[in-house]
């Protein structure tokens, strides 16, 4: 296994194997692009050459090495054409039958050091090296679609691989510009073990008519700054194959997070699998399009029937740094706004904390002086709720503790006229007991903003049983004039961002416990194979190790699932007072400033 890596061989030239084949042959290698189907063979063919053009025409490439890559480039519909490879990467269907037999066959076929390795990202490499005869040289090279664009490769070894196979590979990933990532046997690898429990939540929650797909989806993009949402991923990804690799995860794991939403089943079932069939969670304009065409479940245009209650005054009550951006979002967007905290310092603080904001944005050319001026001259600072008596929307922003919310719901329903929309920015707690403190609990309404409030354009809409029509109709008029884009939800908790988001936070936290991957390799893993803003390490070290735990353990209690439990390494750091980047260790290391 110490031969050169210099002829490959791709068997299966699906989507993923071709365009390996096309990364690998203009990366210098001679490839072989062997399948069963002489037609899968010329597309690979044509797809390389288009492919190609496209970079010369992008001057990425010359015309000669263009011409250079097309002829490293060749293919078979005979297995025995990878007789002269030193490495051979399947990529047929997800088939434990299909991808035995091609070990199989390729035993009598390559030579004792050629390494064979297996595109799977749902079945075990172990059990597929056990068919060969020298399981030592069997190893996974998970590629991510589309494979010329993605950074990321995972390298899964078993524990018959040898590692200088391991090192072999690893080293051509890096040749090829990638991203290589170390990670043990088990479904779904890392990047698709965290993200595909994720999708399946998602699915989850759209069978259970708890939010529409159009709101799953906007919420993670825009709360979570994800490239994609959830249910438009899982079409792009195919629900047949996201089913498949469920599956495979329920199989070993058990937990019931990886078990298959009942929708996957029924969408495959049906044919519906997605963007290659045309129609899956949605519609689109034919088979293989991303164009989205409306369908019966397409949200009407024109707005809620009912019409909301006039705003044009805004209370704001707390002092932290949430409720100092609602305050800027409500002045900057033409409201008055009172921003009330506990004294008459704390305001004022809180109001010279807007105006070093609003100065930044002047200072990046967001913000014109005058506009700056107009904002900051329509906060009034209070050391009191009694300065929300006029108010016609009360938004309280304060600590993220039951009692505490009650007991300030409690005196704005004293203070606060009749008619005034109250509204809380919990993002965890349960809204309907927040709006049973008051007299009035159909005034009551969730309107969790995100932080940095100025900056994130999501605010989730979260009406109870209880709340009137008019106000959630309020809301959502006041979330459009804000210029923020709102989504509807129930009282669970969660919602829709937290909801999907913390668990798949707590499973990376398990994978680190189990030593099946490092935090390293797992940030990288999120960040270059799923298309994340941060890796979750990197995430949970920002939003605080004890905020996280505080939202995972109301998860668990709400939904009494195991698979929810928050994971002990979690609750051993927050006992150790390691509470992520504000106290200078979390599960990184930070400098002090």
């Amino acid at each position: 296994m110490d031969t050169p890596i210099g002829t490959i061989a791709v068997v299966g030239l699906g989507t993923m194997g071709t365009g390996i084949a096309e990364v690998l042959a203009r990366a210098g290698h001679q490839v072989i692009g062997i399948d069963i189907s002489d037609t899968a063979a010329r597309r690979a063919v044509a797809a390389l050459e288009s492919a190609t053009a496209r970079a010369v025409r992008r001057e990425r490439i010359t015309e000669r090495e263009r011409g250079e890559a097309i002829a490293r480039f060749r293919t078979s519909t005979e297995l025995a054409a990878a007789a002269g490879a030193e490495l051979v990467i399947e990529v047929v269907p997800e088939s434990y039958e299909i991808k035995q037999r091609v070990f199989r066959e390729l035993d009598a076929i390559v030579s004792p050091t050629t390494i064979l390795a297996t595109g799977t990202n749902a079945l075990s490499v172990t059990r597929l090296a056990a068919e060969s005869l020298r399981p030592e040289r069997v190893l996974g090279l998970h590629f991510f679609n589309p494979a010329p664009a993605m950074k990321l490769v995972e390298v899964v070894s078993s524990v018959l691989t040898a590692p200088p196979a391991v090192e072999a590979v690893t080293a051509l990933a890096r040749s090829l510009g990638k991203e290589p990532v170390a990670v043990g046997d088990r479904p779904g690898f890392v990047a698709d073990g965290l993200l595909f429990g994720y999708l399946n939540q998602a699915a989850a929650m759209y069978e259970a008519n708890y939010a529409s797909r159009e709101d799953i989806d906007a919420a993670m993009r825009l709360g979570c700054g994800l490239p994609m949402g959830p249910l438009a991923l899982l079409d792009l990804i195919g629900v047949d194959t996201a089913r498949t690799v469920l599956e495979a995860m329920y199989a070993e794991s058990h937990d019931r997070l990886h078990a298959p939403a009942p929708v996957l089943r029924q969408l495959s079932d049906a044919g519906l699998t997605g963007r290659k069939a045309g129609r899956g969670f949605y519609t689109y304009a034919e088979a293989g399009s991303q164009e989205v065409v409306p369908d019966a479940l397409t949200p009407k245009d024109g707005g809620s029937a009912v019409a909301g209650r006039p705003v044009r005054s805004v209370g704001v009550a707390g002092s932290g740094t949430m409720a100092s951006g609602i305050a800027e979002v409500f002045a900057k967007a033409g409201y008055d706004v009172v921003l009330a905290a506990r004294g008459q310092e704390k305001a004022d603080t809180a109001k010279g904390r807007i105006a070093k904001s609003l100065e930044r944005s002047v200072a990046k050319g967001r913000l014109t002086a005058e506009a700056r001026d107009v904002a900051l001259d329509r906060i009034t600072p209070a050391g009191s709720l009694d300065a929300f008596a006029g108010v016609d929307l009360a938004v309280e922003a304060v600590a993220e503790d039951l009692a505490v919310k009650q007991q300030l719901f409690g005196t704005l329903d004293k203070v606060c006229r009749p008619g005034a929309v109250l509204a809380t920015t919990t993002s965890s707690l349960p809204v309907v007991a927040i709006a049973r403190a008051t007299s009035r609990p159909e005034d009551v309404i969730g309107m969790h903003f995100f932080n940095p409030a100025p900056a994130m354009k999501l605010v989730e809409v979260v009406r109870t049983v209880l709340t009137a029509d008019d106000v959630h109709a309020t809301v959502r008029e006041v979330c459009g004039a804000v210029r923020k884009h709102p989504v509807d939800c129930g009282d669970r908790a969660g919602f829709i961002v937290n909801a999907l988001l913390f668990p798949y936070l707590n499973n990376a936290i398990k994978m680190v416990e189990q030593h099946y991957a490092s935090l390293d390799d797992i940030d990288a893993a999120m960040k270059l194979g799923g298309g994340y803003p941060m890796g979750p390490f990197e995430l949970l070290d920002v939003v605080g190790l004890d905020v996280s735990l505080a939202i995972e353990k109301v998860l668990h209690n709400e939904f009494r699932d195991p698979g929810l439990a928050p994971a002990p390494l979690l609750e051993h750091l927050v006992a150790a007072g390691c509470l992520g980047r504000k106290t200078g260790r979390g599960f990184r290391e930070y400098a002090r400033r």
